[in-house]
């Protein structure tokens, strides 16, 4: 069994991502299909839209938290088994696998959402200190522009140096695991926004509060 947790965890951490909150709060709290409206996607962005502040906030913490379970719960299962270096990459693993659950969950036909949320959730379970810094960043790009795809792409290009930053302060030494996970969740991030970036350099993109685009 001990040789198969890992492959479990990691098939867990994909099905906790792959929960379509966004795509539940639309059926059950407004009668609507968010695959077939606005942006298509089924994150909290897409939900603030349709539906407004409230499902969006609550459809936003759910991600977050789904993103922290599949890490929280890869640690407490493998760090005891396994040492450390070994470990680190399961967990890491696991979380990106999270991050494809909630991009390409398997209940909608791989449709999902853009993993912001999501890979914030998962950040605030790995090392909590880089996920509330992105996080900050997020939010102050949010502040100066109102638009999200924006301070998204800003927060994900900011991760690995972060990550970095974090290993240098804390004195523990690289852990090639996370550094690899932060590169990959930019990757992934930015690669999710490719349209918003083509917006942003023709200067469509919407803002935060209009209903309009395809965020």
């Amino acid at each position: 069994m001990n040789a198969l947790l890992p492959l479990v965890v990691m098939l867990t951490g994909y099905l906790l991502g792959s929960i379509p909150f966004g795509w539940l709060a639309g059926r059950w709290w407004g009668g609507i299909d968010l695959r077939e409206l606005g942006s298509g996607s089924t994150g909290a962005t897409n939900v603030l839209r349709q539906m407004g502040k409230g499902p969006a906030l609550v459809v936003f913490l759910l991600d977050v938290l789904k993103g922290s379970a599949a890490v929280l719960l890869a640690k407490a299962l493998l760090q005891p088994l396994l040492i450390s270096a070994s470990s680190d990459w399961w967990v890491v693993a696991a979380g990106l696998a999270a991050l494809a659950g909630h991009i390409w969950p398997i209940w909608l036909g791989c449709k999902g959402g853009k993993a912001v949320a999501t890979g914030l959730g998962m950040l605030l379970g790995l090392v909590p200190a880089v996920g509330l810094a992105c996080f900050g960043l997020f939010l102050a790009t949010l502040t100066v522009s109102r638009i999200v795809s924006l301070s998204s792409v800003v927060a994900a290009l900011s991760l690995p140096l972060l990550m970095q930053g974090s290993f240098m302060t804390a004195g523990t030494g690289l852990r090639p695991a996370y550094l690899a996970l932060a590169v990959l969740t930019t990757v992934l991030v930015v690669w999710r926004h490719r349209a918003n970036l083509g917006r942003l350099i023709a200067g469509t993109e919407p803002k935060l509060g209009s209903k309009s685009g395809a965020n």
